[in-house]
């Protein structure tokens, strides 16, 4: 209290904070810089809630992150419903406007309306959204633990390799059986590696393709060659007639080889003993047009809207082959339709199946 005296200071104490005398000079810039800091924090908040909500209102951002097309998206899909409860409410208030006198009740319809719309679109939202990021979650883990198993995978290999070759000590007979047998593991582990991987580049859209102009046949030649081991094994003939003079298309050899190669493969272990596999190769429209049929176990027809589904396998192909991953298929889809293509398949249980794709021609 600025000229009282002592006497009425006692009488009246002040209450709160007592600055002496010689600081009230300072009070107001005490004041300003108090409401600048306020001020300043304020508008700080406002500015990362608004890049927050420009973040989530960037579709195709949010789209990249989730690794999802933009017809899949959870911000997209909350812009769709967004609209409908836009032309729901004014076609709540049109209607309203037209059967009911009071305009104050028809507001209040109309805000009702927009109200529980909004908290259905934002639930259903949110669900997407939650999904999407557990999917992104999922694959990244499976990218990791593919990444971490690849180096250990690699060391058992060249361990293996060391002890069969009798460099580090004399290997007896039975232990070189049990040794193939390592190896044969190992390298099943690691084309299971080698399949998450290419499944996890594919959910999150970091599959490359370095395509280039080459002949189609010449690269289904290569991959049939490759696998004339396993067809001799599994007591199958493996058949290929293309047709003449057949272009050269652009493609990417090291993925579309994946893609024939898991085809080849499984049209080899499903088929019956002593079957055929054929293989025909030709140019249909403005398409290369492959395709390999089997005389094997075919495909329920129960089975068939799964099949190119992540790690399915029908319940004939279990009982006959206990191995395999079920991701072959889904990769070989996912690698042609990539470049361009379309997949298909015709499948009669125990009479066996065809698979189809295309490719462009340009």
């Amino acid at each position: 209290m600025v000229g009282a005296s002592r006497f009425e200071l006692e009488l009246n104490p002040p209450k709160g904070l007592v600055l002496p005398l010689h600081y009230a000079p300072f009070i107001p810039i005490l004041v300003e810089l108090t409401l600048l800091v306020n001020f300043l924090v304020w508008y700080t908040n406002i500015i990362m809630i608004g890049k927050k909500i420009l973040e989530q209102l960037n579709i195709i951002k949010q789209c990249r992150k989730y690794s999802l097309s933009v017809w899949q998206c959870p911000q997209f899909l909350f812009l769709i419903m967004g609209i409908i409860i836009i032309v729901s409410s004014l076609l709540t208030y049109a209607i309203g406007n037209r059967y009911i006198e009071d305009p104050l009740l028809v507001a209040l319809i109309v805000i009702a309306v927009s109200i529980v719309l909004l908290i259905i679109a934002a639930t259903i939202t949110r669900s997407f959204e939650t999904l999407a990021e557990t999917n992104r979650m999922k694959s990244e883990f499976v990218s990791i633990v593919s990444h971490q198993l690849r180096s250990p995978l690699s060391n058992l290999k060249w361990v293996i390799e060391l002890l069969m070759s009798g460099k580090v000590c004399p290997v007896a007979e039975k232990q070189t059986e049990y040794f193939r047998m390592l190896k044969e593991n190992s390298k099943r582990m690691d084309e299971l590696v080698s399949d998450l991987l290419t499944v996890s580049r594919i959910e999150q859209g970091r599959l490359p393709l370095q395509k280039e102009k080459t002949s189609f046949k010449d690269l289904v030649e290569k991959i049939i060659k490759e696998t004339e081991i396993l067809a001799k094994a599994s007591n199958v003939e493996v058949e290929f007639n293309p047709a003449d003079n057949l272009p050269d298309i652009i493609f990417d050899p090291s993925q579309l080889k994946l893609s024939v190669a898991n085809l080849l493969e499984n049209a080899i272990r499903y088929a019956k003993a002593k079957g055929n596999v054929k293989i025909g190769l030709k140019k249909k429209n403005s398409k290369l047009y492959f395709e390999i049929k089997d005389s094997g176990v075919g495909i329920p027809e129960k089975d068939q809207k799964y099949i190119f589904q992540r790690f399915f396998r029908s319940e004939n192909a279990k009982k006959r082959q206990t191995e395999g991953s079920g991701l072959g298929l889904y990769i070989a889809k996912s690698i042609i339709e990539k470049s361009g293509g379309k997949i298909g398949f015709n499948s009669k249980e125990n009479k066996g199946s065809t698979f189809w794709f295309t490719l462009p021609i340009k």
